[in-house]
């Protein structure tokens, strides 16, 4: 083992930790303080909790499997613990008085770090952590989940602080006014011919993934077309301007019936003005950008996808058109090999709302299909579940496991607040079909 090599690694990985959490620290500053305890999506936690369980997962994953650490605080470590995903239409009842003080979570989270500091400098990166005398992956694997899970968290906490009333937050300096825009883009599909698409990773190739992305196959996909660009705000608006959420017959039954009970009439971003449409970005109101991809639920995109008389791809055929070229190789990314940059697509935290569907061909796929990282998630038809081989992680069994339900839809791709490191070809993320608050847009196939 070279000891100089993984003990750059290893303090390489402590630095990614640094800057994840700076990234979430600066988000709490968006909030004004005497908001910290409005629950912003009725399905979720307030934000209070969120302040806390960053740092708790952190304690609760990293405690029991480094040298000199013992539990400080049992109550927040248990309360902190655990996000909600209700999937049977029951909605949190806790009232504010029911949280501990700010202060009191802003001490536990200075202990937690300062806890951390000095057991994880001592503990090289290649050394497997054991809990309980059981063996347990290296700390490497284990740096990787807090750093992946606290970025995750920067991205789902965002799009909360999005459902949040613009005199309840604070612009960040340096965000920047955007710009409504009336362009609109020319609707084309792209025929993609039969052939092979790999999903997954290779479990000995020694590369971080989440367990649902183990292990890698192949898979023979049927030609098919797909939208060159994400279907945009003003396609969609065609579909709401002719009855789309009038007409049962273009939604499921269960669509429908979520569709009915919750009141839902338009895309969760966008807000009437008069006669027209307002579009509600993180930080002001503008009039609807007509080139921007929407944002939807599973449900509205499945609506809209039949009232084209079309489907949402498959994962294998969203892989296909993404990575796949005519020369019948596959990519890392859909332009190459090249790391991710700016130039390639609207992620990695560089801006805070959409772009046009358009604004980065330097990003596009070997078949031309645009935007496919960032500006917006995607949806799939595939329920999420497990790959050939799955195996869970043994220190976080349910990570997966426990959405592997079918009442979960896979996402590809990523939005403008998805970090680098899971615009990785094999990151899935998924959702319930009737959440509409995320970053997710989608295109549509035909067979």
């Amino acid at each position: 083992m070279n000891t100089t090599r993984d003990a750059a690694a290893h303090h390489i990985l402590l630095a990614r930790l640094a800057n994840a959490r700076a990234l979430t620290d600066q988000l709490f500053e968006i909030v004004k303080s005497e908001c910290l305890y409005e629950r912003p999506i009725p399905e979720r936690h307030r934000i209070v909790f969120y302040l806390g369980h960053l740092e708790a997962f952190d304690w609760n994953l990293l405690r029991d499997r480094l040298p000199g650490l013992h539990p400080f605080h049992k109550a927040f470590d248990r309360l902190f613990a655990f996000g909600i995903d209700p999937v049977s239409g029951g909605l949190p009842s806790d009232q504010p008085r029911d949280w501990p003080s700010i202060e009191e979570i802003r001490r536990y989270n200075h202990k937690v770090r300062e806890s951390l500091a000095p057991a994880l400098e001592g503990v090289p990166a290649s050394e497997v952590a054991r809990h309980n005398s059981e063996p347990y992956p290296s700390m490497s694997v284990l740096l990787n989940v807090a750093i992946e899970h606290r970025l995750m968290h920067a991205e789902t906490f965002a799009y909360m602080l999005h459902q949040l009333p613009l005199g309840q937050k604070v612009r960040p300096g340096g965000a920047q006014a955007v710009a409504s825009s009336a362009s609109t883009v020319t609707a084309r599909m792209v025929e993609i011919p039969a052939g092979l698409t790999t999903l997954g990773l290779p479990r000995e190739g020694g590369a971080f993934g989440w367990d649902n992305e183990f292990e890698q196959h192949c898979v023979s996909v049927p030609q098919f077309a797909i939208d060159q660009h994400k279907v945009t705000n003003g396609q969609y608006l065609n579909f709401l301007s002719e009855g789309g959420y009038e007409n049962q017959s273009l939604w499921t039954e269960d669509g429908w019936n979520w569709k009915t009970h919750s009141g839902i009439t338009h895309p969760v971003f966008w807000k009437r003005s008069g006669d027209a449409w307002n579009f509600r970005t993180m930080f002001a109101e503008i009039p609807l950008p007509m080139d921007w991809p929407v944002y939807v639920s599973h449900a509205e995109a499945s609506a809209y996808a039949r009232w084209t008389g079309k489907v949402l791809p498959t994962e294998e055929q969203w892989h296909r058109a993404a990575y796949s070229t005519p020369e019948k190789r596959e990519r890392d990314y859909p332009w190459g090999a090249e790391d991710p940059t700016w130039q390639r697509g609207n992620f990695n935290f560089v801006s805070w709302d959409p772009a046009p569907v358009n604004s980065h061909p330097a990003g596009a796929s070997g078949f031309g299909i645009s935007d496919v990282l960032g500006n917006g998630w995607e949806w799939t038809s595939s329920s999420f579940g497990p790959l050939p081989g799955f195996q869970p992680f043994a220190f976080y069994t349910g990570y997966s496991a426990n959405f592997f339900d079918r009442k979960h839809f896979v996402l590809k791709g990523g939005s403008s607040r998805t970090a680098a490191c899971m615009l990785r070809r094999s990151f899935r993320n998924w959702f319930q079909p009737h959440y509409p608050y995320i970053y997710a847009g989608f295109r549509c196939v035909s067979i």
